[in-house]
């Protein structure tokens, strides 16, 4: 079954409640080369990590993800305690100073208030309730990374028709170079007769001669295998769209690909509006490849 393509770009979240707790489940997805997740665990759920990870594994292929827990325990409940380490750290910067800085002492109120000298300590859950809580957590981590799949895909649907507008645009432009008449061996042989009419008025050169430069010339300036590849790269992406699924890195190669071939139209332009045509063409490349950026 094909899926349709999906941004790399979105956010959901996911509240939940369990007996003792409440808690909010939300996740970020932006660009990435691969599945790049960072976590924001609320503290003490540090253990639920291996199974998150898992689950937004499972979810997507690729992104830059942030994953933030947050949970509230019901009530103030729990010990205030004074974190040792922070304290012994604090007092000892005090000291320091208090010989080079002429200040007031701080008063304990004011030490106490410091970020990570107090604590607070929850009470301790039941077993079950702990558990209870953790599934429920789990459940909410699936429900916040279905929405925002959901969300890729939307996102994924509008950037597939500007996709599609690009290589209708990419399309019409290999068309156009296809039909122009300075491509044609007898356009070639007009145009060097009239620069040699220009450049030696008294001296002829036979026919054959220059029917020879002519074919030489049309050689060099042969743009049907660029026009070619143009064409199968075209139908080559709007397969990959049509398909869908993670499609991303197999689109921006072929996006590589036509930049090539725009190049070497470019390089091998006998008219000014051929070399033309070759700079519309890199320039509707450019956006398409803007685009198959944002793509899973």
């Amino acid at each position: 079954m094909s899926h349709s393509l999906a941004s790399m770009t979105g956010y959901a979240r996911a509240p939940g409640t369990a007996p003792g707790a409440a808690f909010t489940c939300e996740v970020k997805s932006v660009n990435g080369r691969g599945l790049d997740i960072r976590m924001r665990l609320a503290p003490g759920f540090d253990t639920l990590e291996g199974d998150i990870r898992q689950l937004i594994g499972k979810a997507l292929s690729r992104g830059s993800i942030t994953f933030t827990l947050n949970v509230e325990r019901d009530g103030a409940g729990g010990d205030l305690l004074v974190n040792q380490q922070a304290l012994a750290t604090v007092l000892a910067a005090l000291a320091d100073l208090s010989g080079r800085v002429d200040a007031d002492r701080p008063r304990l109120d004011g030490i106490l208030g410091l970020k990570g000298v107090l604590e607070q300590r929850d009470s301790p859950m039941g077993s079950a309730a702990e558990e209870a809580l953790a599934a429920a957590i789990l459940e909410s981590v699936a429900q916040a990374l279905a929405d925002l799949v959901l969300a890729r895909r939307q996102e994924g649907t509008h950037i597939a028709s500007v996709l599609l507008e690009r290589l209708d645009e990419i399309e019409a432009l290999v068309a156009r170079a296809e039909a122009h008449p300075a491509r044609s061996r007898d356009a070639i042989l007009t145009r060097l007769r009239q620069q040699l009419a220009d450049l030696t008025a008294d001296i002829a050169i036979p026919d054959d001669r220059l029917a020879q430069e002519a074919l030489l010339l049309a050689t060099k300036a042969d743009i049907r295998e660029e026009l070619d590849r143009l064409t199968a790269h075209i139908a080559s992406a709007r397969q990959l769209i049509a398909a869908g699924g993670p499609a991303g890195r197999r689109l921006d190669f072929l996006a590589q690909e036509f930049n090539r071939e725009a190049n070497t139209l470019c390089a091998k332009a006998n008219a000014v509006e051929l070399t033309a045509i070759g700079l519309d063409l890199k320039a509707a490349i450019d956006q398409l490849r803007e685009q198959v950026q944002n793509i899973e």
